[in-house]
């Protein structure tokens, strides 16, 4: 995944907001997984995917039905913002935990 600005985490946000509470979490590490694996399909095929984007998380997140850009005030909103900001964290710390030398792409190339 390329890095995530405040844009991306914005537009991740506006994704999950037509989404039940309970599937926020799930929706937020898949639109990662998809940000991760569109960056390795544009390094290799030196194009976008035509799903998952140019390999950005706001790439990733235009793929599904978004809701509009709220204001923090917004319970909704705010929950979506916290829940795609702890995958990010939980993305990164299972980055920084693998072994010296894997690929960041390893849990994609695995069949």
């Amino acid at each position: 995944m390329k890095p995530v600005l405040p844009g991306d985490v914005a537009a991740a946000a506006r994704a999950l907001l037509p989404v039940p509470r309970a599937g926020r979490a799930d929706l937020a590490r898949r639109l990662i997984e998809e940000a991760c694996a569109a960056e390795s399909y544009c390094t290799t095929m030196a194009k976008a995917h035509a799903r998952w984007g140019n390999g950005t998380l706001m790439a990733a997140a235009f793929g599904y039905p978004m809701g509009r850009e709220l204001t923090f005030d917004d319970p909704e909103y705010l929950d979506c913002q916290v829940r795609v900001l702890e995958a990010l964290r939980q993305h990164m710390q299972a980055l920084e935990a693998r072994p010296k030398g894997q690929s960041r792409f390893a849990a994609i190339e695995t069949p």
